[in-house]
């Protein structure tokens, strides 16, 4: 169940617990903080916009799929892009080179928006 909050700060609260199933370690009136993965990250009160025309962050995941199918149950929608070299299909694309350094030859992706038109993303290495 999805609660309306005209704050953008309980939006994104409710979005990140409801659909992505992280609370806050820490909070202000300002912002919230996250801890994922062994990484912390802020989501913040901004005077700012943010264009949502690139990831500003993304996850690893060890399996896409499942987490693709998981956050669909939870009324994630994931979003269709269609960029030089590579083209999403039922939400996933398959992207040749990413990771090198990783060992990995590319990676498969998904992305999606936050509450707040945040642009993020999820990625699985391929090896």
């Amino acid at each position: 169940m999805t609660t309306e909050h005209t704050d953008p700060l309980a939006r994104a609260r409710s979005f990140y617990a409801e659909k992505l199933g992280l609370e806050p370690v820490d909070e202000r009136p300002g912002g919230l903080l996250y801890r994922c993965g062994g990484v912390d990250f802020a989501v913040f009160r901004s005077t700012g916009v943010s264009p949502g025309t690139f990831t500003q962050m993304a996850f690893e995941v060890d399996d896409l799929d499942s987490v693709v199918t998981e956050l669909r149950r939870r009324g994630v929608v994931f979003e269709d892009v269609n960029a030089p070299g590579f083209h999403t299909r039922d939400g996933i694309a398959e992207i040749e080179g990413n990771y090198p350094s990783k060992g990995a030859r590319g990676e498969r992706a998904a992305w999606f928006r936050d509450s707040e038109g945040n642009l993020m993303g999820i990625g699985e290495p391929t090896r």
